[in-house]
């Protein structure tokens, strides 16, 4: 289903809209199809910024757990 809107452009982003949108594609078209990629980059954008924000906290785990284990780790003896 779609729904017919109103936007307001400057003319200096209309003569853009149009010149990206070109003889082959309706205007309509091509601003569903740019803002569908923004979304779309959007959500992936957040999604990666999760799985970072996870990652790193995993890290930390991982590295306060092996600091751990280092302490008790006997010292080389000196090769002397």
């Amino acid at each position: 289903m779609k729904r017919k809107t109103s936007i307001t452009l400057s003319d200096e982003l209309f003569r853009e809209l149009d010149r990206y949108a070109g003889s082959g594609e309706s205007r309509s078209s091509y601003i569903e199809r740019v803002l569908r990629y923004h979304f779309q980059r959007q959500a992936r954008e957040t999604q990666q910024a999760d799985d970072v924000e996870r990652l790193n906290a995993a890290a930390d785990r991982l590295n306060a757990e092996m600091a751990e284990v280092l302490e008790f780790q006997s010292a080389w003896p000196d090769a002397e």
